[in-house]
This record gives C-alpha cells, sequence and structure tokens, in this order.
C-alpha cells in the first residue's frame, strides 16, 4: 500500500494519526495507556477529575477549617495545611504524572463541572503534572424554569474564560448539543478561550428501576448512528471556525466513522466504547483500514481530506439542513421499507 500521511494537528498538538482514546477506565491505568499508544492511538484523555470528587472530599475540609479557626483562634494550631490532605484529587494529579513518564503521546488532562467553585485551581494543578493540554468537560442540566437559555450560556462561558485564565496549555471544551444557536455559541466559547471543541458530550440518561421504583444510573455504550448529530454540526461549524480544533466524539466505532468525521472537517476523533467493547488493538485495524481507503481515492494526507465535505464545500449544503427533510420522508415511506421495519418487531 502506498504511504499515506495520518498526521493532523488538534489543540496545537501534532499528532501522528487522528485516533484519540477518549476519556474512560482504558485511560485510567498506565498499563493500558501503554498498550493504547501500541496500537496507534495519537493522544490519550484521562478519565475526569469530577468537580464532586474536589467539593465532597476537598471543601468540606475548608469549611470545617474556617468553622474551627473561627470559634476558636487557638484551634488553629490543630490544622494541618490543606497540601498535607492526602484528597481524591491528588491520587489523579499523580496519574497524571505517572501518564506522562510512561507514553511519549501527548496526554489530556480533563476537568469535568458546571461551575465555578473551588476547584478551578486544579486546572493549573493538571498543567503543573505534566499534562499536554487540558478538555473542560461541561456537564450541565438546567431544571430551574427560571434559568434562561442566556443563563445556561453565560455559566458556560464564566467556567470556560475562568479555566482559561487558569492554565497556558490549550484548553478543549466538550460541550452537548443542545442550544439555540450552536454556531453563535462556539464562537462565544472561542472568544472565551478555547482552542478546540469536542462534539458532542453524551450526558447520562437515567433509567427507572421498576422493582425499586427509583431512579438509577444506566450507563450505554454509544452506538454508530450517534455519529450523524456531531458529523452535521461539524460541517456546518467547520468554515466558520477554521482556525480552531474541533474534535468528533460518540458513534465513531468503524474506520468509515473515521473517515467521515474527517471529511465533515474533524481534526481528530475520540473513542472510548470501541476500545471497550474491543480492545486497545482495535485502533491498530482502524488505521490500517483508514489508510486504504485514502489510497483508493487518491488522497494524500489527513490534511488533504480534512473539511473537503463541510457545509461550505459540500455540492448540496441543503441536505444539512431542513430543506432535506421532505426528502428522507419521502424515501422513508416506501411501503417495502415500512413492511420491513414492523416485520422485524413482530
Amino acid at each position: 500500500m502506498s504511504t499515506v500521511d495520518l498526521s493532523t494537528r488538534y489543540l496545537g498538538l501534532h499528532l501522528k494519526n487522528p485516533l484519540i482514546a477518549s476519556a474512560c477506565p482504558m485511560t485510567g491505568n498506565v498499563d493500558t495507556l501503554q498498550s493504547l499508544e501500541q496500537a496507534g492511538a495519537a493522544a490519550a484523555v484521562l478519565p475526569s477529575l469530577f468537580e464532586e470528587q474536589i467539593t465532597h472530599e476537598e471543601l468540606e475540609i475548608h469549611r470545617l477549617y474556617e468553622y474551627s479557626s473561627e470559634a476558636f483562634a487557638e484551634s488553629l494550631s490543630y490544622f494541618p495545611e490543606l497540601e498535607d490532605y492526602n484528597t481524591g484529587p491528588d491520587a489523579y494529579l499523580r496519574h497524571v504524572s505517572q501518564a506522562r513518564e510512561a507514553v511519549k503521546i501527548p496526554i489530556i488532562g480533563s476537568l469535568n463541572g458546571s461551575s465555578r467553585g473551588g476547584w478551578i485551581h486544579y486546572a493549573q494543578s493538571i498543567e503543573q503534572a505534566g499534562a499536554n493540554a487540558l478538555e473542560l468537560n461541561i456537564y450541565f442540566v438546567p431544571t430551574d424554569a427560571q434559568m434562561s437559555g442566556a443563563d445556561v450560556e453565560r455559566r458556560y462561558l464564566e467556567l470556560v474564560s475562568a479555566v482559561r485564565k487558569s492554565i497556558s496549555i490549550p484548553l478543549g471544551v466538550k460541550i452537548g448539543p443542545y442550544f439555540s444557536s450552536l454556531p453563535h455559541f462556539a464562537r462565544q466559547l472561542i472568544d472565551a478561550g478555547a482552542d478546540g471543541l469536542v462534539l458532542f458530550n453524551r450526558y447520562l440518561e437515567p433509567d427507572i428501576n421498576l422493582d425499586e421504583l427509583a431512579i438509577e444510573p444506566n450507563l450505554v455504550l454509544s452506538s454508530r448512528h450517534e455519529l450523524r448529530l456531531p458529523l452535521r454540526w461539524i460541517a456546518i461549524l467547520r468554515d466558520q471556525l477554521a482556525s480552531t480544533s474541533i474534535a468528533a466524539t460518540s458513534g465513531v466505532h468503524f474506520a468509515e466513522d473515521v473517515i467521515k468525521a474527517l471529511l465533515v472537517g474533524a481534526d481528530a476523533v475520540m473513542m472510548a466504547s470501541v476500545i471497550l467493547r474491543y480492545g486497545p488493538s482495535c485502533l491498530h485495524k482502524l488505521l490500517e483500514e483508514v489508510g486504504h481507503w485514502m489510497v483508493s481515492r487518491e488522497y494524500e494526507s489527513v490534511e488533504q481530506m480534512k473539511g473537503s465535505m463541510s457545509r461550505g464545500k459540500c455540492d448540496d449544503p441543503s441536505a444539512l439542513e431542513r430543506s432535506n427533510y421532505m426528502k428522507a420522508l419521502i424515501s422513508f415511506t416506501d411501503r417495502r421499507e415500512v413492511s420491513n421495519l414492523y416485520g422485524q418487531h413482530q
């Protein structure tokens, strides 16, 4: 097979190919990180340090310290500095350092939260631990009817701005798709300090346990059809955010999925579910198949193909918009398709 250049750039980092191991249990272990690197992963996002971890394990100590010191001045001598406590986040920072020493690929730290709480300074700690970049995974589900869409967006922007001010390494922001004008909001995130966007976050959808009559978490791995949403929006955003890194995530399982994401304009693709299902070795096969496809279509590099089917470059931009909706409905209502669909569920 002729040699093709699979390299790409994401968040200012030079990657040997577009495959990034997304935050998952596999990246939380040094041994599996090494296996991912050997199989072809170009970078890895470590499991997130959650806001709740810091809130419960460190901020409670702050409150105890402040309460006691205010009540009894002499109690100050009984409390060592917080750095002496082995709180949960310390283990995370050690993993960042160990990961950087164990592999040569870029290591991307991850913070998962929704507020500007006392955990913001951990962004700087992650940088000091050696992370090459930071992914801010904003997970916020508004439930207050008094909170407007503008309020929600302001909360995101303030958080991104606060994190940006605390670090000098590249910052990627992982968001969900539920914004009234995603192109406008994406531009605001970039203006607030994001160097790149990760599209899209998969929010945990709780289920109901009918035996216990309780709402409980139920994690379901992604399926391939979920890629269609990020494909659409990356195609729309690519030309408007020309200098901004964009990563596709959710539903990237096979070589065809990687190729589609690159064609609409993704700089990199992030995968977790497929790695959890098949193990790190699946990455080697994906890279081979992507390379074969590129040769068959006479592409010489990933850079050449990136964005070649973005909204501004595709023959029919309406395929990404509502005007194509009627065509889809008409094609679906073919009697044989409907008959086959119902037959599968009988």
